[in-house]
Order: structure tokens, then C-alpha cells, then sequence
């Protein structure tokens, strides 16, 4: 059951995309944010050097840093993405997030939607579960995706390491976040490891006792 996660670093956000896979060779891609060619072939050489095959492609939440490389995917794998059905709108707009983040004219056709999830629902992929957890805040559709058996869960860029993630975009919400903070730590066991979509990896254990919003 052993379950294999290697992080890449993508574009001028600094975006963490996530590759998991198990004995099975089967993997997921999480938040494929690859924006740079560099960034596009140092996946694809991952794929090919372990020899995987892409089942999913997630993201976990629908703002264009983690959207960057939908599109690269469905073109070399025939991914669809898959995002949570109240984000689905934001995926629509991928174009004006990008004028309004940095003044980028993206010029992408947006990406094609394989499937919405919602809370509750499950996504497997090899021997592995992703169970997800509706974490609205920083977009309305924020998720996290948490693999129980193995401890660990991806937070998006709702909960990053001693902080979260901004309410100020359009459609963000404070107080949403704030209850999809207590909400995670309550849902997740301590030991949980958590790789967020920005920065480095933390834990449950130390979130809880560490980070300032939180308290």
C-alpha cells in the first residue's frame, strides 16, 4: 500500500503540483500548475522515468496558478480535469484571473471539466482512496484531498505552514476559511502530514499547535 508523492514547483506563484502513485504504477496528478516547458518536462520525464499511468487529474480548487497545465495533460495523457462543482464557474475564468493576478494575456482555451465532485465523494486511483473535504474560503469550491491509510492530505491553498490562504481574491470568504481551518484539524487525525499548494510541507500536530489562526 505503499504510496510514493513527488512535488514539483511550477511557475511564477511558486505553485506546488503533485504526483502520487503506488505499487500499482497507477497515479494522480494534483494541481498541475506547470506553466514553463521546463516545468511541463521534468513531469512527463517522472511519468515515463517510473513508468505511471495517469488516472486523475485533480486540482483543489480552481484559480489559474493551479490550472496552468490542464491542458499539457489532456494533451499527453487524455485527462480531463476534475474540480469541485462550486468552482466550476471560476474554471470558466480562468483567463480573467490571470489578467487581474499579474496582467498576463493568457491565451490557453480553458480547460474541458471531466467531472465535479462534491463533499463526501471519493476518487481512487491504484489501491488508494482520496477522500474529499469540502474546504470553502479561499475559493467556494476549495477542497482537500486526504488519503487516510496513508496519513496524508493535499490543502490546496487553504491551510499552508503557520498560515492560510488569501480571502481577499474575488468570491473569498474569511470566516468561511476560519471554519474550514477547524474544520480540518477536527476531521483529521494529529499525525496527518499536509502538503499544501504553496511552500513547504507541515502537520495537523504542528498546525494545531503553532499556527496563528488557529488560536
Amino acid at each position: 500500500m505503499a504510496l510514493t508523492i513527488q512535488k514539483f514547483e511550477c511557475n511564477m506563484f511558486g505553485e506546488n503540483c503533485y504526483v502520487a502513485h503506488d505499487e500499482t504504477k497507477q497515479c494522480v496528478i494534483i494541481d498541475c500548475g506547470a506553466f514553463y516547458a521546463e516545468e511541463k518536462l521534468a513531469i512527463s520525464n517522472y511519468i515515463k522515468t517510473h513508468e505511471l499511468i495517469p488516472k486523475h487529474l485533480v486540482c483543489t480548487h480552481a484559480h489559474i496558478d493551479h490550472n496552468f497545465g490542464d491542458n499539457y495533460i489532456y494533451d499527453n495523457y487524455g485527462l480531463q480535469v476534475e474540480v469541485s462543482s462550486k468552482d466550476k464557474f471560476l474554471m470558466k475564468k480562468l483567463k480573467e484571473q490571470a489578467q487581474s493576478f499579474i496582467g498576463m494575456d493568457y491565451k490557453e482555451k480553458t480547460p474541458k471539466i471531466a467531472h465535479c465532485f462534491n463533499e463526501n465523494d471519493t476518487i481512487s486511483f491504484g489501491n488508494h482512496f482520496i477522500d474529499i473535504i469540502a474546504t470553502p474560503g479561499h475559493t467556494p469550491g476549495s477542497v482537500l484531498f486526504w488519503i487516510k491509510d496513508e496519513n496524508v492530505a493535499f490543502s490546496g491553498d487553504t491551510l499552508f505552514k503557520m498560515s492560510i490562504g488569501r480571502t481577499d481574491f474575488e468570491f473569498g470568504s474569511y470566516p468561511d476559511i476560519i471554519n474550514s481551518l477547524h474544520k480540518i484539524i477536527s476531521i483529521l487525525p494529529t499525525e496527518t502530514i499536509i502538503l499544501p499548494g504553496h511552500g513547504p510541507q507541515t502537520s495537523i500536530k504542528e498546525e494545531k499547535q503553532f499556527n496563528p489562526y488557529l488560536k
